[in-house]
């Protein structure tokens, strides 16, 4: 028998003994937290308590200190139950903002703000697309300078999805603007409920504004609210959109759900006259498209190192951006006419960023998965250049600090 497994299987018996941890640790949560007789916020609390939000982070901080691979087990039981997810409510404080915390917040931030933002009773968003810096981030002109034991911000974000629910934002400002762009970076926790943040909505080609631009004008955020040190701020973001990436294209669904669901679902309910030989195999390549791109997803999140994804985050997102819009595109086509009713087109402030309403909605909804989480363009030159190892593109402002880098 091998050191880590049974003869034969590779199974690491650690792994086997933390599944086991982990399943008995989910069937005590849904036998004493019945989801039909439970709140959300109560539900998601106790899961926290027992180390079930995210099974990889430490004990204490929502996790168990197990392979994240493992938070399968919980997702589908929860699922199989009919539980609450944080995801869908709170998605870019579970996918993005929490793992940040996670990996560079300070103990005392970690116990402030990751039970409640994993509870759903304080929504997060972030702050780090600008006008003049949006593929660019490090190119951002935020500024904060330190007076005291606060620094005092201001600036415009925008591109803010869901800033106008959230309680707190993940911010990145620049504090050093004579170093290089990247070095003069720092990252902030900031209170959206005070009167010097400015909060309006970018109204979209589906009527909703769950987007925003956002006005901080002396906006004091405290010093212990940074994250890191002054200057990590371009390591703290990466961090943050790695984590990004892997929430928009990486997860790994159920066989046959989520989009490819949604052209099934419509394929099924049409006239047999309506299902011609071309359009079946359009909708069969695109199926075993998704299903591909799930079990490339899978394997991504096996090889992962612990609670720190890689590049392999950005395969996810650029297929799943591509897959997403030529799926709804293929939807459009069987609806044919139909496809241009969309119904009423009053602009709506959502409080989920999450796809849902009529098929015309997700389908422009969809146009945004190119851009949202790194431009498709982005995501070809990370892959180029970090998996692949090609030559970098052409950066004339290499080594020239911020403050000399012409700019409009």
């Amino acid at each position: 028998m091998n050191e880590k497994g049974k003869a034969g299987t590779g199974t690491d018996v650690s792994d086997q003994d933390d599944a086991n941890i982990v399943r008995a640790a989910v069937e005590a949560l849904l036998d004493e937290y019945p989801v039909d007789t439970t709140t959300t916020a109560e539900f998601l609390g106790a899961q926290f308590d027992r180390g079930l939000a995210w099974v990889h982070f430490e004990k204490g901080h929502g996790g168990l200190g197990v392979n994240p691979k493992l938070q399968r087990i919980v997702t589908e039981a929860v699922r199989a139950a009919g539980g609450p997810f944080c995801m869908p409510i709170n998605p870019i404080g579970y996918g993005m903002c929490g793992p940040t915390i996670h990996a560079w917040g300070t103990v005392e931030q970690k116990e402030q703000y990751l039970r409640p933002l994993f509870t759903c009773e304080e929504i997060w968003c972030q702050l780090f697309s600008e006008p003049g810096a949006g593929s660019d981030v490090a190119g951002l002109s935020m500024r904060a300078v330190e007076d005291g034991d606060e620094w005092v911000v201001n600036g415009q974000k925008v591109w803010t999805t869901l800033g106008h629910v959230s309680r707190y934002g993940l911010l990145v400002t620049r504090t050093d603007p004579g170093v290089v762009k990247h070095a003069g970076l720092t990252a902030f926790v900031v209170d959206m409920d005070q009167p010097t943040v400015d909060v309006r909505p970018l109204r979209q080609m589906t009527g909703e504004a769950e987007f925003n631009e956002v006005y901080f004008t002396d906006t004091r955020v405290p010093a212990d609210n940074m994250l890191g040190e002054p200057g990590d701020g371009w390591r703290v973001s990466v961090t943050t959109l790695m984590n990004e990436r892997t929430s928009l294209g990486g997860g790994t669904r159920r066989r046959g759900s989520g989009t490819i669901g949604d052209l099934v679902q419509v394929w099924s309910k049409l006239d047999d006259a309506q299902r011609s030989p071309i359009a079946k195999d359009r909708v069969t390549k695109l199926w075993i498209r998704a299903e591909v791109h799930r079990l490339t997803n899978m394997r991504a999140s096996q090889n992962r190192k612990l609670g720190e994804p890689g590049p392999e985050g950005s395969i996810g997102k650029l297929e799943s951006a591509n897959l997403n819009k030529a799926i709804y595109e293929e939807l459009m086509a069987l609806l044919g006419p139909e496809s241009m009713l969309y119904g009423s087109y009053e602009m709506t402030r959502p409080d989920t960023a999450m796809s849902g309403g009529p098929w015309q909605q997700r389908f422009l909804r969809s146009r945004a998965n190119s851009i949202e989480g790194g431009t498709t363009e982005v995501m070809l030159n990370i892959l180029g250049e970090r998996v692949l190892g090609l030559p970098g593109d052409v950066r004339v402002d290499r080594n020239v600090p911020w403050s000399e880098v012409p700019r409009n």
